[in-house]
């Protein structure tokens, strides 16, 4: 598959449905999507392309606390680095492989940012001083 630009919504889409086929049966994170948060993936995969589109392509559809799902989740499972390092690896790989260009690098970029700040909030909860 040639890799392209991230221009509208469907390339959104694409990506995040890529991504989150590897993250369901992904064995360090899979179970935590699967059984833990028992995603319902028809209300939780248009959230995430409301999430993206506004990260990457400026729309405003988004408009959640993206930290309080997390917060909930770490209550019920304490959320690790290697959960995190797996979520971005899982992420860097689907967006090396679809896409290339300035939104890509982009998305990778803001993925990083969201990886270390979610795991600095839950570890200031998991390991607090």
């Amino acid at each position: 598959m040639e890799r392209k630009q991230i221009t509208s919504r469907a390339d959104i889409q694409l990506l995040v449905d890529s991504f989150y086929e590897k993250v369901k049966t992904d064995a360090v994170i899979g179970y935590i999507f699967q059984d833990i948060a028992q995603v319902d993936w028809g209300k939780h995969l248009p959230v995430m392309y409301d999430f993206w589109e506004q990260l990457l392509l400026d729309s405003n559809r988004y408009g959640r606390n993206t930290m309080a799902p997390h917060f909930a989740l770490n209550q019920k499972i304490p959320l690790q680095p290697v959960h995190f390092d797996r979520w971005i690896l899982l992420f860097e790989t689907t967006v090396n492989e679809l896409f290339t260009g300035e939104k890509a690098e982009l998305a990778t970029s803001r993925a990083h940012s969201i990886k270390d700040i979610m795991q600095f909030k839950m570890q200031q909860i998991n390991q607090p001083k």
